[in-house]
């Protein structure tokens, strides 16, 4: 895929304005696709699409290859005539200034199984689109809804709390499972036949407008998924289902205990033996989704950090070989052996050369953060410092808003910022987008939270809080044409 000079905004689906207690696929996110395109973007980055779990991240989810339901627009279910109005009144009363998922979850649930019940009495319209959505992605849908079925009947507990024989999968217990869960498979299966077609349809829309969707590739899964559930031969898990090795990262200035995330490692040498066939499909799955990928923790795939599942911290880890060029090989020859990847590579952290020279061997951009930029001038993320192949972003989902960002920056650095960019500060989110706007960076980013210059009550995730994440929404009247018309301009001067 050849990259084009460009701009575009990180904005996950949950952050769109809609009256329904969370952002979705209905009319706003259109209009969000119309706004950009006024402005003279052209990617709309966002964060995984998957079933969020434990914590309503994004990146811990039920599955790698599913759609999260909770994005399903009402509006659409209204215009399919699987709801009725009056089905819309509980939603309407969960908060619009944030997505409030302790209330909104059960009240979503609610309206998807009423949309599921009316499919039933008169599914003649949707049968066929339907059967045709579950034969297609059989190879991953059928042991999804199992395993969501299996979650809902032992009270959403993991399945390391199931039955013996449904954690080691036994044939006849799978049979049974399949047969007393049928109506419940289904319907799970109808939810995400609902999430890919409201989805499709919206990225054609941005397609048509110009819009390219990146999306984003967690390079772990959740240890209570469909995917470990289904395929415990390519992790390290030991008998009884149990990770034997965790992930995570060492002790650093950060953290001096280092971060423990808890998910299940590969085991590369039985993807390797696989011709890494549950990757290629993973990859393929959300290239249909999206246009471009963001490989999250890239550095992992040429070594990653392994610690013991016993541990209650990341200290007394070690380094293991990541499966580097011969994964990406196989990536390559899977996509049909193109001269350059659709992948943008998440180089942060603890970057060392064998990562560097993996990246750049396959032509991968990497990421630049400003925000990261202001302590010296030999500083690489400053823009003097960038080479054209890489996506500069005024910061992500992972950091505190620009204006928050330089509301509680060190004063040194504050003045450093300032001397660089010329500016006095008073409008400092915008002075880091046209830093990065004017730099000589391939794709140019910057959270939709910068473009409104909000403040550090508008972070999306604080990477080392357990709970309150995810939860910022715009509103409405958030998509002003005197900021469209300001990226517009922006856009033309900088020819993206």
């Amino acid at each position: 895929m050849t990259f084009q000079r460009s701009s575009g905004i990180l904005l996950h689906p949950t952050s769109l304005p809609s009256p329904y207690g969370i952002g979705d696929l209905g009319s706003q996110a259109y209009r969000f696709v119309d706004w950009l395109a006024s402005a003279g973007c052209k990617i709309w980055q966002i964060l995984p699409l998957g079933p969020t779990g434990y914590g309503d991240s994004p990146y811990q989810c039920f599955s790698a290859f599913a759609g999260n339901p909770y994005l399903i627009s009402p509006e659409e279910l209204l215009n399919d005539g699987l709801i009725g109005e009056a089905d819309l009144n509980d939603l309407k009363e969960l908060p619009a200034s944030h997505a409030d998922f302790g209330a909104l979850i059960p009240k979503k649930l609610n309206l998807l199984l009423t949309a599921f019940q009316r499919y039933q009495t008169r599914p003649e319209a949707l049968r066929e689109s339907f059967e045709s959505f579950r034969a297609e992605n059989a190879d991953w849908l059928d042991d999804f809804a199992l395993f969501m079925a299996l979650k809902e009947a032992h009270g959403g507990g993991a399945w390391s709390g199931w039955d013996s024989a449904l954690r080691a999968r036994k044939k006849s217990a799978l049979n049974k499972a399949k047969k007393e869960q049928a109506q419940n498979i289904e319907r799970y299966s109808f939810y995400q036949f609902l999430f890919f077609r409201q989805w499709t349809k919206l990225r054609a829309y941005a397609n048509q407008k110009g819009i390219q969707i990146m999306g984003d590739i967690p390079i772990f899964v959740a240890y209570d998924s469909a995917d470990v559930w289904a395929r415990p031969d390519l992790f390290f898990l030991d008998e009884a289902g149990a990770p034997t090795v965790v992930a995570g990262v060492p002790p650093d200035l950060f953290s001096a205990t280092g971060q423990l995330w808890g998910n299940p490692l590969y085991d590369w040498q039985a993807h390797k033996k696989e011709g890494y066939a549950w990757w290629l499909s993973r990859i393929r799955a959300l290239l249909g989704m999206t246009d471009i990928l963001r490989f999250d923790h890239f550095r992992g795939f040429a070594g990653y950090y392994e610690i013991p599942a016993s541990a209650a911290t990341a200290e007394h880890g070690r380094w293991a070989e990541g499966p580097a060029a011969d994964f990406f090989d196989a990536v390559k020859a899977g996509l049909g052996g193109a001269d350059s990847l659709p992948i943008v590579a998440e180089d942060l952290g603890l970057i060392t050369p064998d990562v560097i020279e993996l990246r750049d061997s396959f032509n991968l951009p990497g990421m630049k953060i400003l925000q990261f930029g202001f302590t010296a001038p030999d500083n690489p993320f400053l823009p003097h410092n960038y080479v054209p192949h890489c996506v500069a972003y005024t910061g992500t989902h992972d950091n505190d808003t620009a204006a928050g960002w330089y509301a509680a920056a060190p004063e040194a650095e504050k003045d450093f910022a300032r001397r660089y960019l010329g500016v006095d500060g008073h409008d400092f989110a915008w002075d880091l987008i046209r830093a990065a706007w004017k730099s000589v960076a391939l794709f140019a980013i910057a959270p939709m939270q910068d473009v409104l210059g909000l403040g550090g009550e508008a972070r999306m995730n604080f990477p080392s809080r357990l709970g309150g994440n995810w939860q910022w929404r715009m509103s409405a009247s958030d998509l002003r044409e005197d900021l469209a018309d300001g990226l517009r301009e922006l856009n033309w001067l900088t020819l993206r």
